[in-house]
């Protein structure tokens, strides 16, 4: 269906044009589908609460799950998982170190008890996948770990279960604690059927397009500039598909409004982790690449610096200084990452 793309993103102009074309198809078709379900949701008699929880949670997920099951379903595995480490990264050292560099960004009792430790396990369970994974897995030193070879198993489908159940797990204790602290106010209006459907069909489409041109543009990039797979994943990729934490963070701070950041940034980091991570290598197991320990071990370190930041803080806050800190740190490893890895 979508081979004609193979031909067109030969051409270097068309290969950014069509990179760029399925960063705005994702956005605005995950958009499409989250207005389209929310409203039909509603009609239905769904509570707020529960399309909260479930219709927007997803559907701002939806970039990273759609480039991840295209990206392993075509056998790029790099991008599979470089797309949810990436992001994570860039979820947490890029958009909150920006965001506190615009105001400083506050946090809430519940972000600092539950949901950062969450983002911390979340984190370390991809971690010791890629330290466990090995073909002796006891076996292992710090430096064996940085020559990972490409091939060595990583997730499999036991462990996309490990992470799907922690989901679920997660899920539940977010319906209870909503359930416990929710208002009465409605946020959500019904919406016709007709145009709910509509919605809903041309988001999946736009979904699905969207998917494609980026997986097809990114690896012909990757190859055309002398880059790896996991590069282009890392940073490209990983950067478009938090197109919407990085717009709303910003937006939140300039208001002064910065806890919403937080929680923004790091609700995505676990949704990252136990959904799209979790179902992917379900479907089909994920394979280990090389560089893979030290993009797990940032994607590890990058929450677990927030949780130090915050709990050490008078204020509970992330300060312009830790904002700074956060982007310098990224910086770093981005460097020692192209350059060595």
């Amino acid at each position: 269906m979508f081979g004609f793309l193979d031909l067109w993103v030969q051409n270097p102009i068309v290969m950014v044009v069509l990179l760029i074309a399925g960063f705005v198809l994702l956005v605005k078709g995950a958009d499409w589908l989250v207005d389209g379900a929310s409203g039909l949701a509603k009609r239905w008699g769904v509570t707020d609460l529960v399309i909260g929880l479930t219709v927007v949670a997803f559907g701002t997920s939806m970039p990273e799950f759609v480039v991840n099951i295209i990206s392993a379903l075509s056998g790029n595995n790099e991008l599979a998982i470089t797309n949810i480490l990436g992001s994570n990264s860039i979820n947490i050292f890029v958009i909150l170190g920006l965001t506190a560099l615009i105001w400083p960004v506050s946090s809430k009792s519940q972000s600092r008890k539950v949901d950062i430790p969450v983002a911390c396990l979340a984190s370390l369970l991809v971690l010791f996948f890629a330290c466990y994974t090995r073909p002796r897995p006891w076996n292992w030193d710090l430096a064996s770990q940085f020559n990972m070879a490409d091939g060595d198993d990583y997730i499999t489908r036991i462990g996309g279960v490990v992470l799907v159940i922690c989901f679920v797990l997660y899920m539940i204790y977010l319906f209870r604690h909503a359930k416990e602290n929710s208002d009465e106010n409605e946020t959500f209006a019904p919406m016709a059927v007709w145009k709910a459907l509509l919605l809903i069909v041309v988001g999946l489409v736009g979904l699905t397009i969207g998917g494609q041109c980026i997986v097809k543009s990114a690896t012909q990039m990757a190859h055309a500039l002398g880059l790896s797979d996991a590069i282009i994943g890392l940073t490209v990729v990983a950067l478009g598909t938090s197109l919407p934490e990085l717009a709303t963070s910003c937006m939140a701070a300039a208001k002064k409004n910065s806890d919403l950041a937080l929680g923004n940034c790091v609700g995505s980091c676990i949704f990252n982790v136990f959904f799209v991570l979790g179902i992917t290598s379900c479907i089909t197991p994920l394979a280990a690449y090389k560089g893979l320990f030290l993009d797990a071990m940032m994607s590890f370190l990058a929450p677990l610096m927030v949780l130090l930041f915050v709990c050490n803080d008078k204020k509970k806050e992330i300060s312009r200084l830790e904002g700074g800190v956060l982007l310098l740190v990224y910086a770093g490893y981005l460097g020692f990452r192209i350059f060595t890895l």
